[in-house]
């Protein structure tokens, strides 16, 4: 390909045009990197600031959560000291009025001097005995305390720990029980409730953004109330079920407390924006976002978190991005002016050159098009050969696999059949027999008899022959079939398995033109029938019921029987090859699934369903032919 001549006589004006280009595009690029920079700067002094928050955050983390540790670890001992009071032996031992008393004083005497919310004594069932706020109107003496987990633990002889609200008074609190052992025998539990409140005081009067969260995720202490009693992480409907059974929270609503953004930095760290209210911008919606670091507080499964605010980082990383932007505005005007006039100079011959570099790509890009065309032709057709290939190759294996199916039906009905075709055979024997000796006596009346009797014989073996004949032929992929010849042939084909279960037979439908072939309609017919019969074989009085209606072009039969059913894991593979409830020699597991398979190739669907009044339903809907104009009379 050559280049057009005329295209040298423009270059004076292409060059004029892409100077004019230049000059609107520049401003806007310079703009973007000034901007760019900026918010490297930025990201850059952002993260150095994490990072030196973040190793400011451990100390203090490290301090505020041995704090906690040590308020916890305080109340530990309590609860075993009840084991030296003789009073409390004898209250567990032989329950009376007479040392309740007496313990209950003790108990009140020795929460004045811990400090605690309130110390109570339960025996081995779990109700409580004696306790320090005996004089209360909402005491917890003769209270059942038995679905308590630190109950639970502690009678087992294990170290009960438990912050939950009290089902009684409904005041958070931190339990502690202690199994009393008398002789090696647990004979009671001593539990002792202390209050946290006053970590939560000492973060709001320090300022300290922070929360303690339990083993469910639950944030028990928090220096912001609002988070109070919220979920770090999703809880499951069936966790919050185990929770509100266990009164560990009451009845409070547990919701997440969910950020609008997390991001984590490391093991331990994450960045969250939570949202918050300013009363001094008129109630406007700001985002503030914390540097979260968590560590485990030793001796519990709880967790201790530190909220650092990132505002005043952010402010001083901004200020930084502003600087690094402005440095480089200079840096790019003094880069401009110098290279305006290199350009000036370079431009005319570039341009030329860029002239016959462009004619050279473009002949190269034509050829390279052209061949490109030219082998996605030859693929697409060679695509097209092959999807018609595999069509037929799948319509094939269909057909296989329908007429294994009709001679998988017809071998596990060879029993049955061999039956049916020995009495006939074994008359026919004697019959002949006994014509021929008749004759030779010139009895020819009783004869005659005899082979009028053996046509009949002969007859009854052609019908069973010739129904398992019609069944075996294979079936075209299109064709009209009548329901009723269906229904008739199929039954035909059953018809030893159905007289010896006596079933009774309930047909509702009308005789219909389908718009399937007739032997494919016969097969489908065949297996739902055939499994009904499986599923009804324990049934004293089984029952089957042909169900049909008109729905449009298309038309809806419904093969239900009175059987044991088919359950919900099971329905999920019912449809899948090689799928069989059966025993092996009873089933190959593809009665349902080329069944379901000629119905997609005649554009119809079968389903299952499971009645509330017991046994199974398959639905066939098949489409009309276009030929059926009138509907025959309910069978």
């Amino acid at each position: 390909m050559k280049c057009d001549p005329t295209l040298l006589r423009l270059a004076q004006p292409a060059f004029v045009k892409s100077t004019l280009i230049r000059q609107l595009l520049l401003p806007p690029l310079i703009i973007l990197l000034v901007v760019g920079l900026g918010l490297a700067g930025y990201l850059v002094s952002e993260s150095s600031g994490i990072r030196t928050l973040s190793e400011t955050g451990e100390r203090q983390l490290e301090l505020h959560a041995r704090t906690v540790e040590s308020e916890i670890s305080k109340y530990t001992y309590l609860p075993s000291l009840l084991e030296l009071e003789d009073s409390v032996s004898s209250l567990l031992s032989s329950v009376g009025d007479e040392h309740r008393q007496g313990v209950n004083e003790y108990l009140e005497g020795l929460n004045r001097r811990s400090r605690s919310r309130v110390i109570f004594v339960l025996d081995t069932t779990g109700r409580v005995q004696a306790t320090s706020n005996w004089r209360d109107a909402d005491s917890f003496l003769g209270e059942d305390l038995s679905f308590r987990a630190y109950f639970q633990d502690a009678v087992r002889g294990e170290p009960g720990r438990f912050y939950g609200i009290g089902s009684t008074t409904g005041e958070p609190g931190y339990f502690l029980a202690h199994g009393l052992e008398e002789h090696g025998k647990i004979i009671g539990v001593a539990v002792i409730k202390v209050g946290l409140d006053t970590l939560e005081e000492r973060w709001q009067r320090a300022r300290l953004e922070a929360f303690v969260s339990d083993e469910n995720g639950i944030i028990i202490l928090s220096s912001d109330p609002a988070r109070r009693l919220k979920s770090v992480r999703p809880l499951t409907p069936q966790i919050k079920e185990r929770l509100a059974r266990s009164l560990q929270y009451y009845w409070w609503p547990l919701n997440e407390l969910e950020p609008l953004a997390r991001e984590t930095l490391a093991d331990g760290m994450e960045k969250l924006t939570f949202p918050a209210n300013s009363e001094t911008d008129q109630g406007h919606q700001h985002e503030v976002t914390y540097l979260a670091q968590t560590r485990r507080l030793a001796d519990t499964p709880w967790h201790f978190t530190l909220l650092t605010p990132l505002q005043d980082l952010r402010r001083e990383a901004m200020v930084q991005g502003v600087l690094v932007g402005v440095a480089f505005s200079l840096l790019a005007i003094l880069l401009i002016a110098w290279n305006e006039r290199r350009k000036v100079i370079a431009t005319r011959l570039a341009a030329r050159e860029a002239l016959q570099e462009a004619n050279s790509q473009l002949e190269r890009k034509i050829t390279e098009r052209t061949a490109d065309l030219r082998a996605s032709n030859e693929r697409l057709k060679g695509q097209i050969r092959e999807r018609r290939h595999a069509e037929q190759t799948l319509r094939h294996a269909q057909d296989e696999l329908v007429q294994a199916g009709k001679l998988a039906a017809i071998g596990q009905m060879s029993t049955s059949i061999a039956h049916e075709l020995n009495q006939p055979l074994a008359a026919l024997r004697t019959l002949s027999g006994n014509t021929v000796r008749f004759l030779e006596r010139g009895a020819l009346e009783t004869a005659s008899t005899n082979l009028r009797t053996m046509n009949d014989l002969i007859d009854r073996m052609g019908r069973i022959t010739a129904s398992l004949r019609s069944f075996a032929r294979r079936g075209d992929d299109s064709g009209q079939a009548s329901l009723a010849k269906a229904v008739d042939a199929s039954l035909q084909v059953l018809a030893n398995r159905i007289s010896e279960c006596q079933l009774q037979l309930h047909r509702q439908f009308d005789d219909q033109q389908l718009a399937i072939d007739q032997t494919r309609l016969e097969q489908i017919l065949v297996n739902l029938v055939g499994n009904a019969l499986d599923a009804m074989a324990s049934e004293p009085l089984p029952q089957l019921w042909l169900e049909g209606e008109r729905q449009g072009d298309r038309y809806r039969l419904q093969v239900r029987d009175n059987g044991h059913g088919i359950d919900a894991e099971t329905r999920k593979h019912l449809f899948e090859p090689f799928f069989t409830t059966k025993p092996g020699e009873h089933g190959l597991g593809l009665g349902l699934t080329l069944s379901a398979s000629l119905a997609a190739a005649a554009k119809g669907t079968l389903n299952v369903e499971h009645p509330a009044n017991g046994g199974t339903v398959f639905i066939l809907v098949l489409p009309l032919a276009f030929s059926s104009t009138t509907t025959a009379d309910p069978l």
